[in-house]
């Protein structure tokens, strides 16, 4: 369970990740590593990986799961467990740099699906709780998609990019959940039923 923080901390682990596991003797190149607005892709790095996201949608599988308990012993609201869909685009000034940048980028995060708690806090502090973890995988995005999202915010100029899907980030209410009275007593009402024929 996470504080309403954890779709920016999500997305700055990720790229904390790549920075982390990056060496620039491998490359030749001084890389970069920022997440993105749309704005971004105008002006973009000479080299490196940004991070776009471009959809938050509900969890399908875990629609309603149970709020944590408060230090006073009171249950929370119920947590809203969200999907995080990002491009990660690999930037350079020609394709070889491009297609080594996005083989490595691959593998690192293969290497790294789940993030757990240390990573998702190294940059947002006490967003994420001591046994959460965050799953990272490969998406689908159908080539219309994917030129669609490039159409809106680069005016055609494609970049190599890969989708990714954090899965099941589970953001958790600050209040209470709300709890009637005490039951003091019970009452029936008995009815005599009537039957007419």
């Amino acid at each position: 369970m996470a504080s309403y923080r954890a779709i920016s901390a999500v997305g700055e682990a990720v790229i904390h990740l790549l920075r982390t596991n990056y060496r620039p003797e491998d490359f030749n190149n001084e890389l970069e590593f920022r997440v993105y607005l749309p704005r971004d892709f105008s002006q973009p790095m000479a080299a490196g990986v940004s991070l776009f996201l471009y959809r938050v949608i509900p969890n399908g599988t875990h629609r309603i799961p149970s709020g944590r308990i408060g230090p006073d012993g009171r249950h929370m609201q119920t947590q809203l467990p969200l999907d995080l869909h990002f491009l990660l685009t690999a930037w350079g000034q020609d394709a070889s740099l491009q297609h080594t940048i996005t083989g490595w980028m691959i593998r690192t995060i293969e290497d790294t699906p789940i993030l757990p708690a240390g990573l998702l806090n190294a940059v947002a502090p006490n967003v994420f709780q001591p046994d959460d973890t965050v799953e990272v995988i490969l998406a689908e995005l159908t080539n219309e998609d994917m030129f669609r999202i490039w159409e809106t915010f680069a005016e055609n100029l494609y970049q190599l990019s890969v989708p990714y899907i954090a899965r099941n980030i589970r953001i958790e209410s600050t209040l209470p959940l709300a709890e009637g009275e005490l039951v003091q007593e019970r009452t029936f009402d008995y009815r005599e039923i009537r039957r007419d024929f």
